[in-house]
């Protein structure tokens, strides 16, 4: 037996219990997006409040764990029958179908502009770089794909000191998309915003396929592996990021008040992911996996839902978040005589169109997962 064969043959629900956990929680980021357009970084202390900013830091834990996990269900697809070709050949074409649709269906749910003349890539392209790179990586030894992603998530904050413009055409605009996130002019006529650069997301995933070797244990023992990687991860995040020296290029300074000292601590870097940003995220996923290792209730069932069915609810989330907000703009134009709103709306209008959104996808994503559980379309894999 390799070391590529699993044991388990079925789904395994912590995994899609926590996948639509974050799911969901990346709904309401969402949500204040398009609800409350805020002039400044909700995580700017400066500016935001304490409710505003851990709103938005809440949701810092879905980027990455949707990343690491999509490592770890690389993995477990060879629990299904897949061997090592047909796993690459389907990372890659998967990878490809992700920019595809990040920069098409997703940039106009997000923009509703059809033309290419600013194009943003976020998470989604991130995911689909990082699965084409995976395809090449699992022809490796285990042991140096997780040695490739500790060294690109340990060390990659030493390369902040690096900075594009520093750099000769074409090596500013590469190291732009590997590792600073910004604008480039790609053509004369189309300009890039790289909200996403790949370095470390590319080790997030190589690291999470690795991970997905302790799937192959019983739940007894791997429950409390789980939790010892969680806390030894965050504990690691308190000694460095109190320390202030590395992993994370924004230090944290005393905001004369306690509660706002700690919301400075937490406040870590996310464009890109910094070493301390991806220790308190990725810690806390593994905790979670762990809590619900025998954990069935009706919320973690609901929960299943939208973690066996990510993409379709990802693309569907954000049509009806564009339709919620412009119906909401249109009730406000009609309260005031023929003009639109003069602010965003408040944090608790958001909160209630996030769960209204979260309520209605449901339905639609329950019907989706008993499609694919009863249906074997080739294209079904990919949405």
């Amino acid at each position: 037996m390799t070391d590529f064969v699993v044991q388990p043959k079925k789904r395994v629900d912590s995994i899609d219990i926590t996948r639509g956990l974050i799911m969901v929680i990346m709904a309401l980021d969402h949500a204040r997006d398009f609800f409350m357009p805020q002039q400044f970084d909700p995580t700017d202390l400066t500016k935001a409040s304490t409710s505003l900013f851990l709103t938005r830091f809440i949701t810092h834990f879905c980027a990455p764990t949707f990343v690491f996990l999509a490592g770890t269900g690389a993995f477990l697809s060879f629990s299904r029958g897949k061997t090592k070709g047909e796993a690459a050949k389907f990372l890659l074409s998967r990878g490809i179908w992700l920019v595809l649709l990040e920069l098409t269906v997703i940039r106009f749910g997000w923009s509703l502009n059809i033309k290419f003349d600013f194009v943003f890539i976020q998470v989604i392209w991130a995911l689909g770089i990082s699965m084409m790179v995976l395809a090449g990586l699992i022809y490796l030894p285990r042991a140096v794909i997780a040695t490739f992603g500790l060294i690109m998530i340990f060390g990659h904050n030493a390369l902040d000191g690096i900075k594009a413009d520093q750099l000769q055409a074409p090596w500013g605009t590469v190291w732009s998309i590997l590792h600073i996130q910004g604008i480039i002019q790609l053509t004369g006529y189309t300009k890039v915003f790289v909200l996403y650069p790949l370095i470390p997301w590319i080790g997030v995933m190589a690291l999470g396929y690795v991970f997905g070797g302790i799937f192959k244990l019983d739940p007894a023992k791997r429950q409390p592996l789980l939790l010892t990687i969680g806390l030894s991860s965050l504990a690691l995040f308190v000694v460095l990021r109190f320390i202030n020296i590395y992993g994370d290029p924004n230090p944290w300074t005393d905001q004369g008040v306690w509660h706002r000292t700690i919301l400075s601590f937490i406040n870590v870097q996310k464009y890109p992911p910094s070493l301390d940003y991806l220790l308190i995220t990725l810690g806390a996923c593994n905790l979670l996996l762990a809590g619900f290792e025998y954990a069935g209730n009706r919320f973690t069932n609901i929960m299943v839902v939208f973690g066996r069915v990510p993409m379709f609810y990802y693309i569907l989330h954000l049509y009806l978040l564009r339709l919620m907000a412009f119906i909401a703009y249109l009730i406000v134009m009609a309260g005031n005589n023929g003009e639109g709103p003069k602010q965003g709306a408040p944090l608790y209008f958001v909160y209630l169109m996030w769960l209204l959104c979260v309520f209605i996808l449901y339905f639609p994503c329950r019907w989706y997962m008993k499609y694919k559980m009863t249906h074997k379309q080739w294209w079904l894999s990919y949405l």
